[in-house]
This record gives structure tokens, sequence and C-alpha cells, in this order.
């Protein structure tokens, strides 16, 4: 590992910037589990099909605000000074926390589908300035290593938000313990955030424009008009897009195919998230600091090989009858092996996105970066709507969860085949290289 990596964890201009972020995903996800369990489980437990519609409604209201108000968020990061912006961002997550908790004691599921909305658009407005913040903290060789801790921790909140959410929502006094830790969590981000060195602003006489869909327009073509910076956007979509379908999918892969509990769910969860941090440490020691493209093309086509080992694995751990648990599936040499090919494909997709972020935040122009940022989470979204209209579709029409994967594994061999096109001679020189070792060229 690059001795450069771990140790920004013990720097001021680094570690309350992770925790800030670290928290806000893990609150996030632990909001919008407590919510769908909820939902299921105790306020439409009588009108399944009601509670199918709102918990699958739950997941576009979050990405909505992506969508809407993503301009405005990259303008005003890149106006004002961003260390102010965040402490006003997580003020908000505190008062939207206290109305998500009287939602819970209310019991009124459009009001948390509410308050998940203006999760959304806290998510919104932080994005931009947790990405755009990081060049201004870190050296440029540092830069990769920031991005990788990043990513891997933003992974691995998603599993706690998410496991905590399940476990204290239906415990005894669980709305208690929920409303609790949401509001502990918010204040703790807070508080990380009061630490925070400051970020001056990028260009603080800058317009803000309020006609949000031009705005989105123009945000847009700060990246579509740098080729190596709409590349390097479009390849971050693309994960997310294929991120979005393969997670959604593991419920119903568990259930239906592998007959197993919602325990090896969460443990599928867990070895995706550990998988995109392994994978984008990895990624930081391999490059060594240097910001480059030339590990991408060979993680999507580990991507692509290893979808197919996963619709192998997944076709060989197949049962019916009773439900097993996470014991028995990990005694089964099959399950054991799902197991492993989904933390592979992970690991890849940490190697495949971590430099991306990294060219996105170093190529951009400082005075645009976070509208940069902005215009890279509104084809983010656009992508993860896509795909998920794209996966109901192909399950319509009878593909099934594991033609998902084989078509997952399609899409991610051609698009390594782009990335190796993109390339630029030299760097698909070494990163040839870099796979077949034995031959030099």
């Amino acid at each position: 590992m690059n001795a450069r990596v771990l140790p920004l964890l013990g720097t001021r201009r680094f570690l309350p910037l992770f925790v800030t972020q670290f928290l806000g995903a893990a609150n996030d996800n632990l909001f919008k589990n407590a919510i769908g369990i909820l939902i299921v489980y105790r306020l439409l437990a009588a009108d399944p099909a009601q509670a199918r519609i709102l918990v699958t409604a739950a997941a576009g209201i979050f990405i909505l605000p992506y969508l809407l108000f993503s301009s405005l968020a990259g303008e005003l990061a890149d106006r004002l000074e961003k260390t102010r912006l965040v402490r006003i961002v997580k003020s908000c997550e505190v008062a939207i926390m206290a109305i998500g908790s009287a939602g819970l004691y209310l019991g009124d599921p459009y009001l948390l589908l509410g308050v998940l909305f203006l999760l959304g658009i806290h998510s919104t407005f932080f994005g931009p300035l947790k990405y755009s913040i990081l060049p201004q903290y870190l050296a440029p060789d540092e830069l990769l290593g920031g991005n990788a801790l990043i990513e891997g921790g933003t992974f691995l909140a998603i599993l706690i938000g998410t496991i905590v959410g399940g476990l204290s929502i239906l415990a005894p006094g669980g709305l208690a313990l929920t409303s609790i830790l949401l509001l502990a969590v918010a204040i703790s981000g807070l508080a990380a955030s009061l630490a925070l060195p400051q970020a001056p602003a990028n260009q603080p006489d800058l317009r803000i424009d309020w006609n949000l869909p031009r705005a989105t327009r123009d945000v847009l073509r700060t990246v579509t008009r740098h080729r190596e910076l709409n590349l390097a956007v479009i390849g971050i979509s693309w994960f997310w897009a294929v991120g979005a379908v393969y997670l959604g999918q593991l419920p119903a892969l568990a259930k239906e195919i592998l007959s197993a509990d919602q325990q090896v769910v969460t443990l599928m969860l867990a070895m995706f998230s550990i998988g995109i941090g392994a994978g984008s440490l990895a990624c930081a020691r391999l490059l060594r600091g240097e910001i480059s493209a030339r590990y991408v093309p060979l993680a999507a086509l580990g991507m692509a090989l290893l979808s197919l080992d996963l619709r192998y694995a997944s076709a060989a751990a197949a049962r019916s009858g009773a439900e097993i648990g996470v014991g028995a599936f990990i005694a089964s040499a099959s399950g054991l092996h799902l197991l492993i090919a989904l933390f592979l494909i992970a690991a890849c997709g940490g190697m495949f996105t971590v430099p991306l972020y990294a060219i996105l935040q170093a190529r951009s122009d400082p005075s645009e970066r976070a509208r940069a940022i902005a215009a890279n989470n509104v084809m983010n979204a656009i992508y993860m709507v896509a795909a998920t209209l794209v996966a109901v579709a192909l399950l319509k029409a009878g593909v099934g969860v594991l033609g998902l994967f084989v078509a997952g594994a399609i899409g991610n061999a051609l698009v390594s085949v782009a990335a190796f096109a993109a390339l630029p001679e030299a760097a698909l020189r070494r990163t040839l290289v870099a796979a077949f070792p034995g031959r030099r060229r």
C-alpha cells in the first residue's frame, strides 16, 4: 500500500472531511432502510401492494433532487467558502433528522417520504462540496489516495447504515432508538465539520443562475466540452448504474434463486462494500499517487468476466426449499464462490471509479470544479434511472436476475473496449504491459 494513503486519516486536512461524509452517508442509509422496513412490516403491513409501491418510489424520491438541484449546488460550492457551506448543509441535516424523528412517531409514510426527499436535497448539496474540496486539502500525489479512502468509506457507511437501520427500527423501542441514532449521527457530522480547515471560494464573483433547467444545461457543458472530463463522468456514471442494478437484485437473488434469508442479503452487501474499499486502496497502491486511467480498461474487463462468473456461481448455488441462513450458505462451496465473485466485482469497481474521480477533480478548471462535480452527479442520476428502467424491462421480458448479470457482463465488456480505445498511446502501452508483464512492448 502507498504509505501516503492511510496516514491521511491522521491529518486535520483530511480526517474531519472523511468523518463528516462517512456519517452523512451512514445516516442517509440508516433512515432509508429504517423507513422501508417500517412501511413494509408495520405501517402498511395490511396493504403489501401499496407498501411495495412506496418502497420502490423511495429510491426515485431520493435521486430526484440530484436532477433538480445539482446545478445550484455546484454554483454555490464554487461561489462560496466551502467550509462554511458544509456547516450550513450539516446543520440542515440535523433539522431534517428532527423532522424525520417526528415522522417516525406520527407513523405517516408520506411524511417520511417527504423527509427522504429533503435528505436527497442535503446529499445533492454536499456532494460537490466534498469532492471539490479534496484538491484544496490534498497535494496532487495524495489526491488518488484521498479518493480511495472516500470511496471505500462511503460504501462502508452505506453498509453500516443499512444494517443499523434495519436492526434498530424493529427492536423493542425501535422508534425511539432510531430517532436517537439519526439525531446523534447528524449532530456528530456537524461537530466533525467544525474541524474542517478553510477552503476559499474558487469563483467568488460567480453569478448564480436560478433558472434551474438552463443552469443544469450549462453545468453539463462544463464537462461535455472537455473530452477527458466527459469520459471520466461517463465512466463514473456507468459504475453507479451497474452498481445500482446489481445491488438492487441481491434480495431477489437471495430469496428466489438461493432460498436464503435476509441475513445472506446483508452478507452479500457487506462483501460488495468491502470489495469496493479493497479495490479503491489497491488502485491507489498500483498508481502510487499518479492520476491516470490506465487501469480503468482492465478493471472494466474484470467486471465483465466476473459478472459471468457471478452468474455461474449463482446458478450453481440455486436451490429450492426452506430458507437457509448465513452459516449454511457459507458452508457450501457454491455459496462461497458467489461471495468471492461479488467481492472481486466490487474490487474491480473500486479500481475503475477511483482514478476517474481523481481525473475529474485534477483536470477540471479550479474556478468551476464544483460545477463539474455537480454535472457528474446529474449524469450519475440519469444513468441510474435509465439502468433501472432497462433492468425492469429485461425482467418483464423474462430475462431473470441471472440474465441481468449476463447483460451487465456484455455492457462492461463494451465499456472496456471503449476505454482501451480512449487511452492515449503511451497509457495504452503501459496498460498492456501491466496486463501481460511477460510481453514487453
